[in-house]
């Protein structure tokens, strides 16, 4: 039981406390910001395989961004304790380097006991202890107490960094485990960002967010530009507050608006406790969202209630041939686990899980792990579900995936969930941009996520030259009678004209598609095979993996490295948005599809009964004063909005959005001559 009483001759510091044993990290206290005293209060249950190894403490400032301090250490000697008995402990913090400076000292309450039984259960099954083997992301299974809502709106006079006199800044946000990053503004010294990140907040009485400013620089590591700290102790719950923080080790100013909201979005309890099972329950939920109540409080989408059952069949991630599987599930960024069921391929949990839903495009990611003592959690599969395709309380067996969900491993888990969500908050919601997840990792160049994606905009280009071919052959009398039609088609559209005709066209493939999948022919492809996808997985990859680990000190490669994630990621987007325009179109997602028939009908109904030139004034209007009536203001696109709720192929992949079975339609063969051939006739069309 970690107290804490560091006297320290320095400013201020962050304080943490490390524990090992044998040389392996088995304990991480919390972070106390700005203290020389600190009080931890932390209890934790450490398992000891032998009193020889005395117990590692090392204390360090932490440090966001660059390398923690080192503050001091000491050892805490097991065989010098007593059995069953509580004692208090000083520890003095030396640095091995500097034996005679004093940096302070360290208060444990330390008690010996032997181990009897699967001390591991009581480990789990006693809220007071925390299972310390577990990953930073894991181990938040607590119920968080609110939002923090930070909205970066632009930095003043920044430090210039590269040699033209100007930077390219952007600006790193972390709050606990939780992490974000912007967009870098090119060459500026006062970029406009305008971008919107939210937290967890965990603890009632604040925490801080810390936030640091560097200079992306493609030819080596990024420079340091500048951090400074939000206390949220200091600020007004429910209420906006602008924020002109100056940047410390750096010049500037980064504004930003700040809001902290008190909510209680999400809760655990046993299957025996369920709101859902109780009919009053029920119904005050479902009143809660009914269409009367639409327009009361319009972030309220709605609720969904998972029910971890149990799994079966899982892999044997110990030498014993067993596992000791606990389960996480994750909704957007909100993340609640299950206990862990030891030494057990076909762990039962029942557990409930209730989570306010803020977006109904969210994806819900079940993922199965095994608790290892000496190291993170392994990763033993995963299922992801859109809430969309969700069938309310119907228990269904999931097949586990891989962490790519690109094809199954081992076992099954068993899950019922409930979604209650309002169609018209959630069609709003579409139209507002999509809520960024946590960093978890910098992107990696991937020789077969560049072919992927760039096969991905092949197959669109493809489908552009193929149409444009189709048309220009109505040109060529190739058939005349497709000719003819034509002709007359285009005669009576070009004399009868009108502008609502647009969104009234758009409606026709929409119509058509929906009459054909009612009537049982499906024009839906099948995307759960992923060997057109993913092509050949090979060798390769590790070969590339291992070429760029020996290259990985040249600066030369941070270059190419960075170009490659662009082009990479600059393809996948333009593929992406090319799927979502076609499986907007072929239902793949009837709710969007539904959302879109409406919106294109309320515009035809607008652009029929409103002359066009008011219309485009009140645009132009409202254009310009969006500035001047809200200089904050965070830009976005509705129709960019909407087609990013709608899954591309590979998103379709692993989220079972498809319930039929339908072969992939081989792409056509691709060759220099062809794509040649190809433009040739596209130019000539133009």
């Amino acid at each position: 039981n970690m107290s804490g009483d560091i006297s320290l001759r320095q400013r201020t510091s962050d304080p943490y406390v490390k524990f090992k044993i044998g040389g392996k990290e088995v304990f991480r206290s919390k972070t106390i910001h700005k203290n020389l005293n600190p009080v931890w209060d932390e209890r934790v249950i450490l398992l000891v395989e032998t009193l020889r190894e005395p117990l590692y403490v090392k204390v360090f400032d932490y440090d966001f961004g660059l390398q923690d301090d080192f503050m001091g250490s000491a050892y805490l000697h097991l065989e010098s304790l007593e059995h069953q008995r509580t004692l208090d402990v000083t520890l003095d913090l030396k640095d091995p380097q500097y034996p005679e400076h004093d940096l302070g000292s360290l208060e444990l309450t330390v008690t010996l006991s032997p181990k009897e039984g699967d001390i591991k259960d009581a480990v789990r099954h006693s809220h007071k202890y925390q299972s310390m083997r577990l990953s930073d992301v894991h181990r938040k299974a607590q119920l968080w107490r609110g939002i923090v809502s930070v909205s970066l709106i632009e930095g003043r006079n920044l430090q210039p960094m590269d040699a033209n006199g100007f930077s390219d800044p952007y600006v790193k946000f972390r709050m606990g485990h939780q992490k974000y990053k912007s967009k870098t503004i090119p060459k500026t010294l006062n970029p406009q960002w305008r971008e919107q990140f939210d937290f967890h907040l965990y603890e009632e009485q604040g925490g801080y967010v810390d936030i640091t400013v560097w200079d992306k620089d493609a030819g080596k590591k990024d420079d340091f530009m500048g951090r400074c700290t939000i206390d949220l102790s200091l600020l007004s719950k429910e209420q906006t507050h602008k924020l002109d923080l100056p940047l410390e080790e750096g010049e500037g100013v980064l504004v930003l608006l700040v809001t902290l909201t008190a909510s209680a979005a999400v809760s655990i309890s046993d299957l025996s406790v369920n709101i859902l099972d109780d009919p009053h329950e029920r119904r005050q939920i479902m009143q809660r969202y009914s269409l009367w109540r639409s327009l009361h409080n319009l972030k309220d989408v709605g609720m969904v209630q998972v029910k971890v059952i149990r799994a079966e069949g899982l892999m044997a991630a110990d030498v014993t041939g067993k596992s000791d599987p606990f389960c996480v599930v994750e909704l957007s960024n909100d993340r609640l686990q299950t206990h862990t069921v030891y030494k057990n391929l076909n762990p039962e949990w029942n557990k409930v899980f209730t989570f306010n839903v803020k977006d109904i495009h969210s994806v819900l990611e079940v993922t199965v792990y095994d608790e290892d003592r000496d190291r993170s959690a392994d990763f033993l599969g995963k299922v992801a579900i859109p809430l969309l395709n969700i069938q309310n309380g119907e228990r269904k067996a999931y097949v586990l995936k891989s962490k790519e969900l690109t094809g199954p491993t081992k076992g099954v888990i068993f899950l019922e969930i409930d979604v209650i969500f309002n169609a018209v908050k959630a069609g709003l919601r579409t139209l507002t941009p999509v809520e960024q997840k946590y960093i978890e990792e910098e992107p990696k160049v991937s020789k077969q996520m560049l072919l992927r994606n760039f096969n991905r905009v092949r197959r669109c280009i493809m489908f552009l030259i193929n149409t444009g071919c189709y048309i220009n052959s109505c040109f060529e009398w190739e058939s005349p009678q497709r000719s003819i039609c034509a002709f007359v088609i285009f005669t009576i559209v070009v004399w009868n004209f009108e502008l609502y005709m647009i969104p009234l066209a758009l409606l026709l493939p929409l119509a058509w598609n929906y009459i054909l999948i009612a009537s049982g022919k499906d024009t839906r492809q099948d995307v759960v095979t992923v060997e057109d996808l993913l092509e050949d997985e090979d060798e390769d990859f590790d070969k590339d993996d291992k070429d760029s680990e020996r290259k990985g000190f040249m600066n030369k490669l941070y270059a190419i490295q960075d170009v490659c994630i662009s082009v990479q990621n600059a393809l996948d987007e333009v593929a992406s948005y090319g799927e979502r325009i076609k499986n907007t179109f072929n239902w793949t997602v009837p709710f969007l599809s539904w959302l879109a028939i409406v919106a294109l009908v309320v515009a035809t109904i607008i652009i029929y009964f409103i002359p066009l030139r008011f219309i485009v004034l009140a645009w132009g209007v409202n254009k310009f004063t969006k500035k001047l009536r809200d200089p904050y203001t965070i830009d976005n696109n509705e129709l960019l909005d909407f087609l990013s709720r709608v899954p591309s192929d590979v998103q379709m992949v692993g989220q079972l959005l498809i319930s039929k079975s339908h072969p992939l339609v081989p792409s056509p063969s691709f060759n220099l001559h062809c794509l040649v051939k190809l433009f040739q006739q596209l130019f000539h069309m133009c």
